[in-house]
């Protein structure tokens, strides 16, 4: 790996299901430059491809190179190198940060969508001023990355922060039954992620709506069915924050994700954690996110550390 890198650029990239995007940050993180693809359907070559060609356009019109991130829908397993945990299944068994980097002719730096959301808060979004900060993705799924003292902690296992996968705490009788795709039963993502509230929406009679439909509904329609469902989702999300508190303790913990919109859980879901956390006085701020949906590709360029 030859070429010389100006490191005043970073660039970001996020790699999603359906859309590739990229920024270039400058050394104050200000952005210079975005950019925004469709993702090829199940194609790694392609998706490969396309991810270089959106670097080198943007370097291109930049005129100069930059340090490069990608934040990604997995992680790269510690024992393999390979990527796992990833539900754009193309990218499972791949050397992708290797294939990258073999590509681009420079060292690239590679981690879960979770964590770069979570790295992006803490550096300069909501959680800016906390030591220790957990971000929460509520969207399709349930991810969480966890940030202290602006360090991005991965784990040896590289799945530090995965709370989605866990069981709901303090589980109510039919909370344990509901199948997984993970292989499992009754996990927090479930029940916390947006298809998870339209499942219980409509498993209490209600129709087939999206989870922004329903909240629609609750807040500006008066439906009661649709509030219940509301206050039914505060419940769990309290239960399954304050589990994380108790073993984490952070400072911050900021929300992101469809869900995160939903403004009424930065009110309601504080005053319900509390019979749950061992202890008799809980200062965690729960916190929306600063950057909304940049914050993933945001995250993954302060990959690099300043220059």
């Amino acid at each position: 790996m030859t070429n010389e890198i100006k490191q005043a650029v970073r660039i970001g990239v996020d790699l999603g299901g359906t859309k590739i995007e990229a920024i270039a940050l400058d050394a104050a993180g200000k952005p210079l430059m975005r950019r925004r693809v469709e993702t090829p359907c199940g194609d790694y070559v392609a998706t490969v491809s396309r991810i270089v060609t959106l670097i080198e356009g943007i370097e291109s019109d930049l005129g100069q190179q930059g340090h490069v991130g990608v934040g990604i829908p997995g992680a790269i397993s510690p024992s393999t190198g390979r990527v796992k945990n990833a539900n754009s299944t193309c990218l499972i068994g791949q050397a992708l940060d290797r294939d990258l980097e073999h590509a681009l002719d420079r060292p690239v730096r590679l981690a879960n969508d979770a964590n770069c959301f979570a790295i992006s808060e803490a550096t300069d979004g909501a959680g800016a001023d906390a030591s220790v900060v957990f971000g929460v993705i509520l969207g399709t799924g349930c991810g969480g990355g966890i940030v202290v003292n602006g360090r991005l902690l991965t784990g040896p296992n590289a799945i530090a922060g995965e709370w989605g996968h866990n069981p709901m705490p303090w589980p109510e009788a039919d909370e344990l039954s509901t199948p997984c795709y993970c292989g499992r039963k009754g996990c927090i993502e479930t029940w916390l992620s947006g298809p998870g509230l339209a499942r219980d929406y409509q498993q209490h009679g209600g129709q087939a709506l999206s989870a922004i439909e329903i909240a629609k509904l609750a807040e500006t329609a008066g439906d009661e069915r649709a509030h219940a469902c509301l206050v039914r989702y505060e419940e769990r999300l309290a239960r399954a924050l304050a589990s994380v508190i108790n073993v984490l303790d952070p400072d911050v913990i900021v929300l992101g994700g469809g869900m995160s919109n939903l403004q009424r859980l930065y009110l309601n879901v504080p005053n319900l954690w509390g019979p749950y956390i061992f202890s008799d006085t809980v200062t965690t701020r729960l916190l929306q996110n600063r950057h909304g949906d940049s914050s993933g590709v945001r995250g993954a360029a302060w990959l690099w550390p300043a220059c």
